[in-house]
């Protein structure tokens, strides 16, 4: 028998979202999948979220937040906010070599517009406090727009698959080049951040960032 309490609905709903996005990736997962596995109506479940897309906004915050906390954490040596920023983009690149699933949440992330406006305002706020130095007399405004402008670019970059002609090393190059150009950092610096990166086993810091994902999403949840 169903039950119809709100909020443990919505608790049990963004538990069986965590199961099946991991599972079988965001596109893949049914609306009736969903319903099953979180015991839930679908009266209830849209007047919850609304949508499929009202579920992945939840799920997604609080994914991000618990990737960019074990991403800090590896990055934490990192000389300069800008490194910081560098090695935490590079491995949401490098993540969604990983996974097919995390590849398929993120693009469908970068895509749903409730969704990237909530990565949109997240984001500009650390962009502020990493570049800002770089760019004195750029107001919150400044960095919302230049967030949407990079983040445009990190989907992209997520969509295009890595073959022979188009490496992860390149990508990642390629988009930290272009992405620290719009923050002003200087040339050389810009360099010694790329050379920096390239020196690191994304594949390993990435794997480490996954299992700490999928950890921590398994406790958030008790998965």
């Amino acid at each position: 028998m169903r039950r119809y309490d709100s909020q443990d609905a919505r608790r049990r709903v963004l538990a069986a979202c965590a199961r099946l996005f991991l599972e079988k990736g965001y596109t893949k997962t049914r609306m009736v999948d969903i319903l099953r596995e979180a015991d839930v109506s679908s009266s209830s479940f849209q007047n919850i979220f609304g949508a499929k897309d009202g579920v992945l906004t939840a799920f997604v915050e609080i994914m991000f937040s618990g990737q960019f906390d074990a991403a800090r954490q590896l990055a934490a040596d990192a000389p300069t906010p800008a490194h910081v920023y560098a090695v935490e983009t590079a491995l949401q690149l490098t993540l969604t070599v990983l996974n097919e699933n995390l590849r398929d949440i993120y693009l469908e992330a970068y895509t749903c517009p409730e969704t990237l406006s909530l990565i949109h305002r997240r984001t500009a706020a650390e962009l502020q406090a990493a570049f800002g130095a770089y760019l004195p007399e750029a107001t919150p405004a400044d960095f919302l727009e230049m967030e949407v402008g990079t983040a445009g670019m990190m989907r992209a970059y997520m969509a295009c698959r890595c073959g022979p002609d188009f490496p992860l090393e390149r990508k990642i190059s390629r988009f930290l080049e272009m992405s620290l150009s719009v923050f002003r950092v200087p040339e050389d610096e810009r360099a010694r951040i790329i050379t920096h990166v390239a020196t690191l086993d994304m594949y390993l810091l990435a794997r480490r960032v996954m299992n700490a994902l999928f950890e921590s999403l398994s406790m958030h949840f008790e998965l």
